[in-house]
C-alpha cells in the first residue's frame, strides 16, 4: 500500500496528450527498442562484465567497482520507492495513443519515479569521469534514453525529470565511497 500519491502536474499532461496525438507506430518501436539501453538488467549485465574485465587491470579498478555499486543502487532503488509512491502512468489514461501504438508498461500505478531516467542520470554523472568528447556523447546518448520513457507514455515527464536528477545525485554521493582517493582514470580519446 503506497504512502503517497503523485498527480502528474498540467504540463506533464500537455506532453503526454501531445505524445499521444503525434505519435506513429514506427516512433513507438524505435522508441521501445531504444528504451531497452536504459533497463536495470542490461546495464547490471554491462557493469558486471566491465568488473570482470577489470579484474586484471589494477588501474581500471576503482571506477568498475564504482560503476557496479550504482548500478546495483540504482537498479534497487527505484523499486523501493515504487512501492511507497502511487501515481498512474500515462499510457493507461489514453485511448488516443494506444491506437498509435503507445504500448501498456509496467504496473499501472509505478509511474514515479522512473526507473530509467535514475540509470541513465547516475550514467550522466558517472561520465564526468571520462574525457570531454566521450562525455557528451555519453550524457547525450542518457538523455535520449530517458526520454524515450516520455515517447512511450510510460512515465510523465516530471518522472523522468526526478528520475535523471536521483540517479546524479546517488551517483555522485557514492563516488567518495567507491572511489574513495582514487584519482581520476587515465582513459584517453581515440
Amino acid at each position: 500500500m503506497a504512502l503517497i500519491t503523485i498527480r502528474p502536474t498540467a504540463t506533464d499532461k500537455d506532453i503526454a496528450n501531445a505524445v499521444a496525438a503525434h505519435t506513429t507506430p514506427a516512433l513507438e518501436r524505435t522508441a521501445r527498442v531504444m528504451t531497452w539501453g536504459a533497463d536495470e538488467k542490461v546495464l547490471l549485465a554491462i557493469a558486471v562484465v566491465g568488473w570482470l574485465y577489470a579484474a586484471r587491470r589494477p588501474a581500471l579498478r576503482p571506477i568498475t567497482n564504482h560503476l557496479l555499486a550504482v548500478s546495483m543502487l540504482t537498479a534497487v532503488l527505484p523499486h523501493l520507492l515504487k512501492s511507497g509512491i502511487d501515481q498512474t502512468r500515462p499510457d493507461r489514461l489514453t485511448v488516443q495513443g494506444h491506437r498509435r501504438g503507445v504500448p501498456y508498461s509496467g504496473r499501472a500505478r509505478d509511474a514515479f519515479p522512473s526507473g530509467h531516467a535514475i540509470h541513465m542520470g547516475a550514467l550522466a554523472s558517472a561520465a564526468g569521469l571520462l574525457p570531454p568528447r566521450s562525455r557528451r556523447a555519453l550524457r547525450t546518448l542518457a538523455v535520449a534514453l530517458s526520454t524515450t520513457r516520455v515517447v512511450l507514455l510510460a512515465h510523465w515527464a516530471s518522472d523522468v525529470v526526478v528520475g535523471f536528477a536521483a540517479g546524479a545525485l546517488i551517483e555522485r554521493l557514492l563516488r567518495p565511497m567507491t572511489m574513495g582517493s582514487a584519482k581520476r582514470p587515465d582513459i584517453r580519446e581515440p
